[in-house]
C-alpha cells in the first residue's frame, strides 16, 4: 500500500509531466494538503523527491515552483540520450524476442492512428512507451531508469515547444528503423538508428542559444 507522500508524489509527477503544472507555475503547499486531506507533512516529502529530480524547485522567498525549461541543457539531454539509446538499441536487438517486437508493432500502430487522429497528449505518452519497451529489453535497470527520467524531461519540454505534425511522423519513420534493425538482431544497426533518431530529434527541437522556455 502506498504512503500518503507517495501518492502526493504521483499526482504532482503526472502533472508536471503532462502539463497539468506548467514550468514556472507556483505550487501552493496549503491548497495541496487540502485537496489530498493529508498534513503538510507527506506533502513536504513529495517535494522534496520532485525537487532531488529536477522537477520543482524551492527557494525560501518564493516558495516551490516547477523548473523551467532550459534549451541549453536540452541539448545536454539529448547528447546522454545518444548515448543511452544507442547502448539500449543495441542490447535490444541482442535481446529481442517475439514479444518485443509484438510491443514495438503495437506501440507504432498506436502512434499511428494518434497521429492521424491528432491526439498529440497521446503520442508523447505512446513515445515513452516505445523507447522504455526498448530499454526494458536491454536488460539493465539502470538503462531502464536512465531512459524513463530523460523521456519525462523530453515530455516537459515538448510541453511548452510542441513537435508538428511532420516531425512526429519523421519520429514514426526513425522508430521504425530501430525496430527494423532488432527484428533482424542487428546490434550495429539497432545503435545506429536509436542514435540518428535521437540526432534528428535534438536537431530539430533546439536551439543553440542557452534560453528559458517560458510556460
Amino acid at each position: 500500500m502506498k504512503s500518503k507522500a507517495d501518492l502526493v508524489y504521483d499526482n504532482l509527477h503526472e502533472a508536471i509531466v503532462s502539463g497539468g503544472l506548467r514550468p514556472g507555475e507556483r505550487i501552493n503547499m496549503d491548497e495541496l494538503a487540502r485537496t489530498f486531506g493529508v498534513s503538510k507533512i507527506p506533502i513536504r516529502e513529495a517535494v522534496k523527491r520532485l525537487e532531488s529530480e529536477g522537477l520543482v524547485v524551492s527557494r525560501v522567498h518564493s516558495g516551490v515552483t516547477v523548473a523551467e525549461i532550459d534549451r541549453h541543457e536540452m541539448r545536454g539531454v539529448f547528447l546522454a540520450r545518444e548515448a543511452i539509446e544507442g547502448l539500449v538499441g543495441r542490447l535490444a536487438a541482442e535481446n529481442a524476442d517475439d514479444e518485443l517486437l509484438a510491443e514495438l508493432d503495437r506501440v507504432q500502430a498506436k502512434m499511428g492512428a494518434a497521429l492521424e487522429a491528432g491526439e498529440v497528449d497521446a503520442l508523447m505518452g505512446l513515445n515513452s512507451e516505445f523507447h522504455g519497451a526498448l530499454a526494458a529489453a536491454s536488460g539493465y535497470r539502470i538503462l531502464a531508469e536512465l531512459t524513463e527520467q530523460l523521456l519525462v524531461t523530453v515530455r516537459r519540454y515538448r510541453i511548452v515547444a510542441p513537435v508538428d505534425d511532420m516531425n512526429w511522423r519523421s519520429v514514426l519513420t526513425e522508430h521504425e528503423a530501430i525496430v527494423d534493425a532488432v527484428r533482424r538482431r542487428d546490434p550495429e544497426a539497432a545503435a545506429k538508428a536509436a542514435r540518428d533518431h535521437t540526432n534528428a530529434q535534438a536537431d530539430h527541437e533546439t536551439a543553440p542559444q542557452g534560453e528559458a522556455v517560458e510556460a
